[in-house]
């Protein structure tokens, strides 16, 4: 069983993954199958209802993220874990608009993400 410290730094090396706008070293932070829910997907993509679930369907995402927002970035506020899952709250920042708290559960298993949950707000 993972120790939590373990879990924690996967959601480091998410983070800067993200902040970085690596994306390579984000999904390879991905089970294969990983489904990934975003009330900001649920917007974008409705016939998704907010779930995708594949490494393809989180490229697409997070690629589209990244050339639509060229300034996003996370400012990390609370990484709490467990031996299943990592809570992170961070700071959804973008210019001209106005920052936003997140919350976001990592479900890990055998070393990778299987599962992540958005909420906002």
């Amino acid at each position: 069983m993972p120790a939590s410290g373990d879990l924690t730094l996967i959601a480091q090396k998410w983070l800067n993954a993200f902040n970085e706008r690596d994306l390579e070293k984000l999904l390879s932070l991905y089970h294969d199958q990983a489904a990934h829910y975003s009330p900001k997907l649920k917007i974008r993509q409705p016939e998704t209802n907010g779930m995708v679930s594949g490494k393809q369907a989180l490229r697409s995402w997070w690629q589209d993220a990244f050339e639509r927002l060229p300034t996003l970035h996370y400012k990390a506020t609370t990484l709490t874990a467990n031996d299943q899952r990592v809570f992170m709250e961070y700071i959804r920042q973008v210019a001209a608009e106005p920052d936003m708290l997140v919350a976001e559960v990592l479900e890990i298993q055998d070393g990778y993400i299987v599962a992540s949950r958005v909420y906002h707000g």
